[in-house]
């Protein structure tokens, strides 16, 4: 087994916990799906959203998820001026099967710019 981080991203339309929250689901549950990740693998889950976004926490949705075993770290995003706003970014530490350049990282809505070279 290889312990890898798996990276991803997604922009929330409203600062709401309802907009926050489905966006964080929507988020993680792709990383799953791509990465065919097993919940009890995650050692930890770190979280960023921009200084537009406190509503909720978004660890709040990986509780949702039942990421029950693992941390959950909630982190305000650097505050650059000129950067995407209402944006969540997650680092996801987790033990796998997989070698880091096979990990499948995720960037969703807007947060696309982000990494372009790793979005669909």
């Amino acid at each position: 087994m290889n312990t890898i981080s798996i990276r991803g991203a997604i922009t929330v339309d409203d600062n709401t916990e309802e907009s926050i929250l489905s966006s964080t689901i929507e988020l993680l549950t792709t990383i799953e799906n791509e990465n065919k990740l097993k919940k009890n693998d995650v050692i930890c889950i770190l979280f960023t959203a921009t200084k537009d976004l406190n509503a909720v926490y978004p660890a709040k949705a990986a509780r949702i998820l039942e990421y029950t075993q693992c941390s959950l770290m909630c982190l305000q995003e650097m505050d650059v001026e000129g950067s995407l706003s209402k944006c969540i970014r997650v680092l996801i530490l987790c033990v796998s099967e997989m070698n880091q350049d096979e990990a499948k990282h995720v960037y969703l809505k807007d947060a696309k710019i982000l990494r372009p070279d790793l979005s669909n």
